[in-house]
């Protein structure tokens, strides 16, 4: 059963959003209330350094291993043999983690789609392999490398062009999305036809070790597959095979929610963007083929330590505090977000329970995401499965820290690939499930948009 809150005072702020006199509504809590986003870890920063904070609660030894972390997210790693840091490629997409995730943030859409950045493609063949997992693609692997050391050739080199939509609101704004449409050239080998792509963009590592320790219970308490309510809304956990522990789990990370753990997001992104290898994936994304197996057969190129040290900074990152919270307009846009349904999905409140990190366990905290795969309806379609997640399907993004993302980034591509250009354009984007409140969004009066706009960069 889903859980939302309602606000007795949006009925007579918002008539126009009333719904039925029978309905029963809920006081929604005091927005002071949320203000600690991520319970203690919460960080107080509206600075370009407010995702790269380390979490309030941090203190001692722990915040001397979360520091060491820090230098490991920020380490380039070169061509092998080095003396430090050697490892990267043969084949890969970019050289360190803090290029993907600039400030422990949102990677831009680049400029130039074949330069280093934190955009990538991932692969597929159509159906489903072992614990229904993505099938690799002959000769391509599950992702593909755009970059190559000295001596190797690139997998291939990606291209997009664009098609306009234009949506106009009930006010007779007009907003022009351009979907995306992405292609392969100069593959080293023919791509096969029915191979499927999948856009990907690098999203804000803060607070992932809360995420990481909400029991699953807590997750499955607003699953409903079948609609079971009838609200249209049907909220589905992805389950995947987990190469840490050996066992299949639930999904929390990732744009599909197709990893389960910090440590085999990590260890996943040494491997498949960087082409290091880790004790958790010890063989590089290019082993067997022609352009990108340099016949070494080496150990692991980083250490389980090092591992460790990146797995801890991720997850003990402090979660910035929301902002503005007593301005009218924002506490008039929060009751719009409940009004509209949002926060049916983007569910506000969450809890952690029993962690091996304390410093996240046992918190209450606010990321505005039920974790929980949705259908986002055609327009977003990657039609490439993930485990359990079809092509449609997409995990519901945390919106905590969203309104920073401008000053610590320097811009605002939202999505999976970063196509909506700004907050507006990212709700015009939804589809399937979230069609209904993307239609009460296009029917809002200005000034109503405004102030939904000021809540959710507030947060």
């Amino acid at each position: 059963m889903k859980r939302y809150y309602c606000l007795l005072l949006s009925v007579l702020l918002f008539s126009s959003c009333a719904k039925d006199s029978d309905s029963v509504y809920e006081p929604l809590p005091n927005l002071q209330e949320r203000l600690m986003a991520g319970g203690e870890t919460t960080v107080f920063l509206t600075s370009s350094n407010a995702f790269s904070t380390p979490a309030a609660n941090l203190s001692g030894g722990k915040l001397d291993f979360h520091l060491d972390g820090d230098f490991q997210f920020e380490t380039v790693f070169v061509t092998a043999p080095a003396p430090v840091n050697g490892g990267v490629g043969p084949i890969f997409n970019n050289s360190s983690c803090v290029s993907c995730h600039p400030k422990d943030g949102r990677s831009a859409f680049p400029t130039d789609i074949n330069s280093l950045s934190g955009f990538f493609l991932r692969t597929s063949m159509p159906g489903v392999g072992n614990y229904n997992a993505p099938i690799s693609v002959p000769g391509f692997g599950d992702q593909i490398q755009n970059q190559a050391i000295f001596g190797f050739e690139p997998e291939a080199k990606f291209k997009v062009d664009y098609t306009p939509i234009v949506e106009t609101l009930a006010d007779g704004t007009q907003v022009t999305l351009q979907k995306p449409n992405y292609s392969l050239i100069d593959t080293y080998i023919p791509f096969p036809q029915s191979a499927q792509l999948s856009p990907r963009l690098a999203s804000p590592v803060f607070g992932l070790g809360l995420l990481e320790a909400i029991p699953e219970y807590y997750i499955l308490n607003n699953e409903d597959i079948n609609d079971a309510d009838g609200d249209g809304i049907s909220g589905k956990a992805n389950y995947v095979y987990d190469n840490v522990s050996g066992e299949v789990r639930l999904g929390r990370f990732g744009w599909k929610a197709n990893t389960a753990s910090v440590m085999e997001q990590c260890a996943g992104a040494y491997v498949g963007d960087m082409g290091v290898t880790n004790p958790i994936f010890p063989f590089e994304t290019g082993y067997g083929q022609t352009n990108g197996d340099d016949g070494l057969n080496d150990d692991a190129e980083i250490s389980q330590a090092l591992l460790d040290e990146i797995t801890f900074y991720c997850q003990t990152l402090g979660v910035p505090a929301p902002r503005d919270l007593d301005d009218d307009s924002v506490i008039r846009g929060s009751a719009l977000f409940e009004q509209m349904e949002c926060a049916k999905c983007h569910i506000p409140k969450m809890i952690s329970g029993s962690f091996s990190v304390a410093e996240v366990a046992n918190q209450t905290f606010y990321p505005y995401s039920d974790m929980l795969l949705h259908d986002m309806g055609d327009g977003l379609a990657d039609n490439r499965s993930d485990f359990l997640a079809d092509g449609k399907e997409w995990r519901t993004k945390p919106l905590w820290g969203i309104g920073l993302t401008k000053v610590v980034n320097g811009h605002t591509d939202f999505l999976h690939d970063g196509r909506a250009k700004n907050v507006t354009e990212a709700i015009l984007w939804h589809g399937g499930e979230a069609e209904a409140s993307k239609n009460k969004f296009k029917n809002l009066s200005a000034s109503e948009r405004e102030d939904l706009l000021k809540f959710i960069n507030s947060l």
